[in-house]
Parts: C-alpha cells; sequence; structure tokens
C-alpha cells in the first residue's frame, strides 16, 4: 500500500524524472512528503516565484530528452505559473505542471483558492488532466507525459486533489527496463516522400531551408549540416533557434526572426523553393506574416513542410508538399539519399558572407557600454558549449545578432517574447549542465520580473553571470511610441534599483560597468569568483530599435 503522493513520485522517477521545480503549498504535501523519501533519486529545486519555477521547467524540457517537471499550489500559485506554460505552449516545449487543488468533498463549492483548470489553461496548454483517484495516477501519468512529448510537444497540466494524494491503494507502476528506453516512437517519412523532396531540390535553382525545433539536438544539428552539404543548400534558422546548426558552418546564412539579415529576406524572396524542417512558420519568423503571405506564401514558390504534428501542417500555409514527421528522422532519411551533382557554392558563399558581415559589423550605441565590444569579446572568449539566455526586449539584439552559436542546446529564449525568462532559465541550464558556462541576458525591466530568482541561483552556488543591461527603461515600448505616436512618451521610464547592490543583497557578486573597457576585466573577475554574479552594464535610454 502506498499514497496518492508516493504512487507519483515513484512513476516520475520510472520516467526518468531527476530533477522537479517547485514553490511549494499546502494543496500537495502528499506529494512533497514523497519527494522526502526519495530525496536521493529526484532532486527538489525550491523557486521564488511559480512564475520563475515554470520558466524553470521549461527551460529544463528544452535542454534535455523529457519534459520539465514543475509543482506549484492550486488558484494563485497556478495563476503565477501560467505565464510558463504560455511560454511552453508556444515554443512547443513538452512540459508537465502538477497543480494542487482542493478536497474532493469541497468540489464547485469556490473553496478556497479553488480553480477551474479547464476553463483558466484550456488555451495554454495541450491538455488539462485531474486525478482524482490514486489507482489511477500510473495510467493518467503515461497520458500526461505522452501528450507532452508526442506529436508537437507542449505543456500538460496535472491536477492533483489534496486528499486523493493522502489515499493508501495499491497499484503496480508502469515499468520501464531502464529511463533511457524509449517512451514514444516518433514518425518517419516514407520512401515516396522522401523520394519527392529529392526531385523538387534537384529541380530548385534556388531553394531555402529553415529549420528548428524544440526536439533539435547535437544528432540534428549534424544532419542538417550534411544535408546541407550534400544537397548544396543554404540553412537558415526559425525566430531564436539559432543553436539549430553550427553558426559558423558555411552553409548557415542566418535567422530568419527580428533581426533577419537584409541579405536573407531579400533570397526568401527570390527562393523558388522554400523546405521547413521543424518550425511551425509562426509570426515572427515570417515578420508578422508579410514574408509568406497566408496561405498560399510566395507566388511561384514551391513549399514543402515538415512537422511532427499533423494539424500544424496547413494551419497557415498551404504546402505544396507535405510531411509528418520527425525532424531527425527525416533528416536521417534525407542523408541516405546521398549527395546531388547541383553546384550552388556560389549562392550560399554569398549569403554566408553577407550573414558573416551582418554579425560582425559594429554598431555603436548614442552613450554608454559599447554592447557591439562587449559581444564581439563574448563571441570570441566563451566555450561552445556555453549557454546563453535571455527574455524579451531591445536589448536581446545584442546576443540574438552578434553571438555565434556553435552547439546544439546551448541558447535558451523564448519564441513568445516573454520577459522575465533569462534569469531562471540560466538556474535550469546550469543545474542540467553543470560543466558549462551560462550567461544570462536581462534589461533592466526584464531582469526585475523574475530576479529574484538570483537567490535561486545563491541557494544551490550555480555560478551563473546575469547580465543586466540598465537603460532606465521599457526600451521596446519607448521605440514604438517614438516610431508611431512622436513625442507621445508615456508608460516607459524606470526608476532602477543599484543592480550590482542588489545582487550583493541576495548574496551573489555584484559589479558595475560603466564603460566599455571595463567589461572584460569585470567579466573574468565574475567568471573567477565562487557563486553566481550580478554585472550591470549601464546604457543611455534609447529611442530607437538598436
Amino acid at each position: 500500500m502506498r499514497s496518492g503522493g508516493q504512487i507519483l513520485i515513484d512513476g516520475l522517477i520510472q520516467y526518468g524524472v531527476n530533477t522537479a521545480f517547485c514553490v511549494p503549498g499546502e494543496s500537495y504535501l502528499g506529494a512533497l512528503d514523497a519527494m522526502y523519501q526519495r530525496s536521493t533519486q529526484i532532486r527538489l529545486i525550491t523557486c521564488r516565484q511559480e512564475g520563475g519555477a515554470a520558466y524553470m521547467a521549461e527551460a529544463w524540457g528544452k535542454l534535455t530528452d523529457q519534459p520539465g517537471v514543475v509543482f506549484v499550489s492550486r488558484g494563485p500559485g497556478t495563476s503565477n505559473a501560467m505565464i510558463g506554460i504560455h511560454t511552453a505552449f508556444q515554443d512547443s516545449t513538452p512540459l508537465i505542471c502538477f497543480v494542487g487543488q482542493i478536497s474532493r468533498r469541497d468540489r464547485g463549492r469556490e473553496a478556497f483558492q479553488e480553480l477551474n483548470y479547464h476553463q483558466a489553461l484550456a488555451g495554454v496548454a495541450k491538455k488539462v488532466i485531474d486525478i482524482d483517484n490514486a489507482t489511477r495516477i500510473p495510467e493518467q501519468l503515461n497520458q500526461a507525459w505522452q501528450q507532452a512529448t508526442t506529436g508537437r510537444p507542449g505543456p500538460v497540466i496535472v491536477v492533483l486533489y489534496e486528499d486523493m494524494l493522502k489515499d493508501e491503494v495499491e497499484v503496480a507502476d508502469i515499468v520501464f527496463e531502464s529511463s533511457s528506453d524509449p517512451k514514444h516512437f516518433p514518425a518517419s517519412p516514407s520512401s515516396t516522400a522522401t523520394e519527392k523532396v529529392q526531385d523538387l531540390l534537384a529541380a530548385a535553382r534556388r531553394p531555402l531551408v529553415i529549420c528548428g525545433d524544440s526536439s533539435w539536438d547535437s544528432e540534428c544539428a549534424e544532419l542538417v549540416a550534411r544535408f546541407a552539404e550534400q544537397q548544396q543548400l543554404p540553412i537558415a534558422t526559425a525566430f531564436r533557434r539559432q543553436d539549430s546548426i553550427d553558426n559558423k558552418h558555411p552553409h548557415y546564412v542566418g535567422e530568419l526572426g527580428l533581426v533577419a539579415p537584409q541579405s536573407l529576406v531579400d533570397y526568401l524572396y527570390l527562393s523558388d523553393l522554400l523546405l521547413v524542417v521543424g518550425p511551425r512558420l509562426g509570426d515572427i519568423t515570417t515578420q508578422g506574416y508579410t514574408l509568406l503571405q497566408p496561405p498560399h506564401g510566395i507566388d511561384g514558390q514551391k513549399l514543402v513542410h515538415v512537422h511532427s504534428a499533423a494539424e500544424e501542417i496547413n494551419a497557415v500555409y498551404r504546402a505544396d508538399f507535405s510531411i509528418v514527421s520527425d525532424s531527425k528522422a527525416f533528416l536521417e532519411a534525407m542523408v541516405e539519399c546521398g549527395s546531388s551533382s547541383v553546384d550552388r557554392n556560389e549562392i550560399i558563399d554569398s549569403l554566408n558572407r553577407e550573414y558573416l558581415s551582418f554579425v560582425t559589423t559594429p554598431r555603436p550605441v548614442e552613450n554608454g557600454v559599447r554592447m557591439d565590444r562587449v559581444m564581439e569579446y563574448l563571441r570570441d572568449r566563451l566555450p561552445d558549449d556555453s549557454i546563453i539566455t535571455n527574455g524579451a526586449g531591445n536589448y536581446t539584439t545584442w546576443p540574438q545578432r552578434h553571438y555565434h552559436f556553435r552547439l546544439a542546446n546551448t541558447q535558451l529564449a523564448p519564441t513568445n517574447g516573454s520577459m522575465g525568462y533569462g534569469v531562471p532559465a540560466a538556474v535550469a541550464a546550469q543545474l542540467a549542465r553543470p560543466g558549462s558556462i551560462v550567461v544570462s541576458f536581462s534589461g533592466d525591466g526584464c531582469f526585475l520580473m523574475n530576479g529574484q530568482e538570483v537567490a535561486t541561483a545563491v541557494q544551490y552556488r550555480l555560478p551563473i553571470l546575469f547580465l543586466v543591461i540598465n537603460n532606465n527603461q521599457y526600451g521596446t515600448i519607448r521605440s514604438h511610441q517614438e516610431r508611431h505616436y512622436p513625442g507621445r512618451v508615456i508608460g516607459t521610464d524606470l526608476v532602477n534599483p543599484d543592480f550590482a547592490a542588489l545582487g550583493q543583497a541576495f548574496g551573489a557578486n555584484g559589479y558595475i560597468v560603466k564603460e566599455t573597457g571595463e567589461f572584460e576585466a569585470i567579466f573574468e573577475e565574475a567568471l573567477a569568483a565562487d557563486g553566481p554574479a550580478v554585472i550591470e552594464i549601464v546604457q543611455a535610454p534609447q529611442t530607437r530599435l538598436p
């Protein structure tokens, strides 16, 4: 006989879960007690706010081959976590969020902190699963895992009734021979489909591949590079998926996003075949659906769309040919087809040169620290396995444009443009990859949304470098105001704390960079120091997008 809480935690361990994030709550005490009993097998990371905890779990899901797991309390706790759930939804990241609930006998009474999760989370979760019978925990946990990881990955909410977790029942776990056993087998293309793609590529004069999704890993990165070499193809990445291929690979031509090279945009319009492997072709990748006009895209251009979820294909753009397949399985099949005799070296070399120029061209700011020089230093200094995190804001154009991502899963950035992501994502990254350098970028507004998670980094002695680019304003909105309503600025000015002192108050090392020449020495000192560091980088208020 085991309690519902014990059955749940034992089940997670069977699935290979070794880390979970939480803000503790009385609504799931039974699960917390079970984690105490299994503390040598599953590590519980205590966070400062549920939004930060959900972001950490989402980042964990991006970095590993399993869903991120987060526990939050009922009502207000779940409401706070919704921002991370929405991020997982739009980023197609596998996530399981366990939420506490009132006792079963009080359902429908609007008891203390009761929330109807099916209504509240219907638009931001793949599925909401109620567990009100402890004997069904193995069955419903398996359902949650499959929903989170198959098709288009995403967040699943599992509702845990407070009294159910205390029930003692007898039920068998779902047991795998090892934690590395596959929990599902992804879809793969037929031989007819790969032959069709081969024919389309052979006939194309100016093809373009757009790649990257949440399931991408080092094997995918190597496969897409080999595919590009064999078929003589230029490779672009979807918004914030730059780490899908080595950015120094000679076939890489840039990211389609907020800072796309103009050469890439121009070529996209001229391309006669667009092969999309993984992305949904969302809002930012298509620059507000203007690069490709729904539903037909660009006149005279053929579209081939490869995606793991059938419901995503033709949802916005009508593909000339579509394939329901996991990205890795598709790339493996295409690599097996061998090399092409088509020569597109001149096109690829030109696009690659334009991309490299775009990355390295200086961009002086009006006043304050030269972020282009900072990025030049980091680009040359950081090891290939370093992980870069950021949230949303004008400051993100610096790492997004000026950094070379060399390895897969080294970029953590929300495709839903969510502020406050960079700090908690960095905590998850350092926990998942303790041997890697983790650098978190935040604007001043972005940092103060989840900066309290620096305390989590201090608690677990995580040597993260938190860079805070401070220009005393919500810079993106200010830029839009100046563009659309010149001279009518309101609501975007900020009066900020001393971020270096704030970092020290948390127990981290604190530094401030006021001149460009100071950054290198301060960064090296922070890198060599014990524990996390907050480095404030002073910028003048900007009135335009950098």
